[in-house]
Formats: C-alpha cells, sequence, structure tokens
C-alpha cells in the first residue's frame, strides 16, 4: 500500500511560508477549511494545511494574501499619493468627542468614535475587530460591536498575534454590513479580496486601519508581566496602552492588584524588539487600503522624536477614499468627532519611525532578493520613491544589515 502524502499549503502560501512573509491575518484559513490556523514558536499565527485546498483558493490566495501580494496605493484612481504616507483626500488631527471613548483609546480615539457613528446611524450592523480575551486576558480575539458599550469595551491597542481575517467567510454567511477595522496588512487583505470579489463591496463598505510598527510575538506580553512581577496565569485583566494617552500596559490580578508599565518601557523597551519579519519589510505600515487611516498625533516638533509624556488623546487621521472623507465630514457634522488640518510635511515628526521604516523597505527587499528568499509583490506602493529621500549609505546599512539577519537565522 502507497503511503499516502500529508496535504500541502497552496503554493502561493508554500512560498509565503519559506520566505517568512506570513503576516498572520488569517485569511487563508477563513475563505477554506482546509488550511487552518496554528502558533508557532513565538505565538504568531501560521497557515497549516489539513487537506486538499477548495478548487480557487490558490488564485485567491495570489491576489488577496498580504505576504504574497500588498495592496496598491496606486490603483488607477487618480488620488494624491504620498510615497511614504500613502493616498489621501485630507490630513487631519482629530479626537473623539465622547470623553470615554478618547480616554479608554489608545490616541484621540477616532476610529472607534467613527465606528459608534456608522452604527448608530445604521450604516453598519456590526463592527469586526479584535480585543481582549475575557477568558486569556494576555490573548487577543475576533469580537463583532454592535453598539457603545462594545466599543468602549473594545478600545485601546493590542501589541499581539490577531487574526482577524480567520472567520471571514462564516462572518459573510451571516447577513448584514460590516465596518472592519484591522491592521495595514488586514485592511489591505480585505481591500483585495473585494477586488477580487466585488459583490463583497456591499456587505463590507468601510474598512479603517491605523498606523502599525509591527506585531511583536506573543513572548513580548508575556515578558511584560513578567517584568511586572506577576504569574501569567494569575492577570485577570490586561491593557497594553489606553485609559490616558499613551496610557499604560497594565496588568491587573482578580484580588485586583494592578501594576503597570509605561509606554516607552512596555513598547520601546520589549515589544519593539519582538516583532515578526513581515513587518520589517512592510511597505505599507500606515493603512494605506483603508478608507480612513489614524495614528498617534505624537508631540515632538523638530527635535526629531516624539515625547511620550501623558495628555488629552489626539489622533492623526488621514482620510483616504471619497468615502472616507465623507465619513469623517458626517461624524464630524453629528458632533462624534472634532479635527483640525494638518499639512502632510509635519506628519513625520510626530511619526519619524514610519518615515524611516518605509524609505528602507527597497534596500531590505533587495536583501531577500539577494539571498533566494520569496518576495511579495510590492507593485504601486511607491517603494522606490520613497527609498530615494534615504541616501544611498542608509540603503547600503539596510541592505547588508538585512542580509546578516537572513544568513544568520536571526530574522
Amino acid at each position: 500500500m502507497t503511503a499516502q502524502l500529508p496535504p500541502k499549503l497552496p503554493p502561493t502560501l508554500e512560498r509565503v511560508m519559506r520566505g517568512q512573509t506570513c503576516a498572520g491575518c488569517g485569511l487563508c484559513a477563513g475563505i477554506d477549511p482546509a488550511i487552518g490556523l496554528e502558533r508557532d514558536s513565538k505565538g504568531w499565527w501560521r497557515p497549516v494545511a489539513y487537506g486538499a485546498p477548495e478548487p480557487g483558493t490558490e488564485r485567491l490566495m495570489a491576489r488577496a494574501c498580504p505576504g504574497a501580494r500588498i495592496s496598491p496605493w496606486d490603483d488607477g484612481s487618480q488620488r494624491a499619493i504620498d510615497p511614504v504616507w500613502g493616498p489621501y483626500v485630507r490630513v487631519m488631527t482629530g479626537h473623539a468627542t465622547d470623553p470615554e471613548i478618547r480616554h479608554k483609546a489608545s490616541s484621540g480615539g477616532v476610529l472607534s468614535a467613527l465606528a459608534l457613528h456608522l452604527l448608530e446611524t445604521g450604516a453598519v450592523d456590526r463592527v469586526l475587530h479584535v480585543a481582549m480575551d475575557p477568558l486569556q486576558p494576555l490573548f487577543t480575539r475576533i469580537v463583532r460591536s454592535a453598539g457603545r458599550e462594545d466599543i468602549v469595551r473594545s478600545a485601546g491597542s493590542r501589541y499581539a498575534p490577531a487574526a482577524p481575517l480567520a472567520e471571514i467567510r462564516a462572518e459573510l454567511d451571516r447577513p448584514g454590513r460590516i465596518l472592519f477595522i484591522g491592521k495595514p496588512c488586514d485592511t489591505g487583505a480585505m481591500r483585495q479580496l473585494i477586488a477580487a470579489q466585488p459583490a463583497l463591496a456591499e456587505r463590507i463598505p468601510y474598512l479603517l486601519s491605523f498606523f502599525c510598527a509591527g506585531t511583536p510575538s506573543q513572548d513580548g506580553t508575556g515578558r511584560i508581566v513578567r517584568k511586572l512581577g506577576m504569574k501569567e496565569e494569575d492577570v485577570a485583566h490586561f491593557r497594553y496602552r489606553g485609559d490616558g494617552w499613551p496610557g499604560y500596559a497594565t496588568a491587573t490580578r482578580a484580588d485586583g492588584h494592578s501594576a503597570r508599565m509605561s509606554y516607552a518601557d512596555s513598547w520601546g523597551d520589549i515589544l519593539s524588539k519582538e516583532v515578526q519579519f513581515r513587518c520589517k519589510i512592510c511597505p505599507d505600515a500606515v493603512g494605506g487600503a483603508a478608507d480612513v487611516a489614524a495614528a498617534d498625533a505624537w508631540y515632538g516638533g523638530d527635535s526629531g522624536y516624539p515625547a511620550f509624556d501623558e495628555a488629552e488623546g489626539r489622533s492623526l487621521v488621514i482620510s483616504r477614499t471619497a468615502a472616507g472623507d465623507a465619513l469623517v465630514k458626517a461624524a464630524e457634522a453629528a458632533g462624534a468627532i472634532a479635527t483640525s488640518p494638518l499639512d502632510m510635511g509635519e506628519i513625520v515628526k510626530m511619526q519619524p519611525s514610519q518615515a524611516r521604516r518605509k524609505r528602507l523597505v527597497a534596500s531590505r527587499l533587495a536583501a531577500m532578493a539577494l539571498t533566494g528568499n520569496p518576495r511579495p509583490d510590492v507593485s504601486g506602493l511607491k517603494v522606490a520613491e520613497a527609498a530615494r529621500t534615504a541616501g544611498m549609505m542608509a540603503n547600503a546599512k539596510s541592505c547588508l544589515g538585512t542580509i546578516r539577519r537572513i544568513v544568520t537565522g536571526r530574522r
């Protein structure tokens, strides 16, 4: 009897895994039951084959998987596009006018306020996003929000692996219109899925995203908890940020005892060192595929680096499509958010690390090519234009450093 071969992932996903460019979004598992998700040794979600993929899965993965192809900014719509900050209609700072939402959220609460506005006006029936798992507070799960209580409870960043698209087919089997909020890679995957299946545009009328500095491993969260002097199994509630701006990483036990750590210490000293490789080569960490993207509008000005002093939350807001800009205007007219115009040149003072990352993406992708690693398709993302602003020396150092990390297995 011939031994049965183990099931294989579709070719596109095999290349993604070989190049270590999986974002962990869960889209593959969400559309094909023959593909599952399992955590790797660091806690990131990765696809595994449970059986033979359905007809059409490979074609769809080639079009939509953000580890294989990243949603292009230049989509032929004649939008204004900045090589670093992406497509834009308007650039603003702003905040939620609801004091509780502004305080609970990681920055100014604009995305939460927009989500609540869409729910209250009936433009969508639910919001698909992620939040703390109440049964496993150090982990992040998919949630559906249908009202203010849900939105407030789920407000705040989650700096850990999450696969918000892992149940997308089942989600679409339910009636109703959906607002999706996710990381740039998640939102880009959704944009490409909608492009491949245009009928979905009516079901998912809005995509919201935020600037992302990368997905840290699950191990990073454990390191924070241990540094706070707690055991991971004793934590009953965990926030990475929020309850102020930028807020504190806060672990709370069932008996009410809590310990906290500043954002500069939790992100700067721990989580930022735990980011997966896919994030280090990301040409769209600014949510360019979304209708509206938001970020921390850090203060800092000409000093060259933001200050992380506690203050009232303030969001950087970029409307990227006509639909997104209309949403922002409607929410402002309804009193849900307040905004002020911002010059595009001011963003680099608020988000200098994002600018540096985009300018060095081309050099890191070149390192992948030189070492024979599969790379994602980054066509239409202004990668070369951004690289020219970094300078030859910076690009050379970045390329050599990436080669060294790949060769030594320290990706």
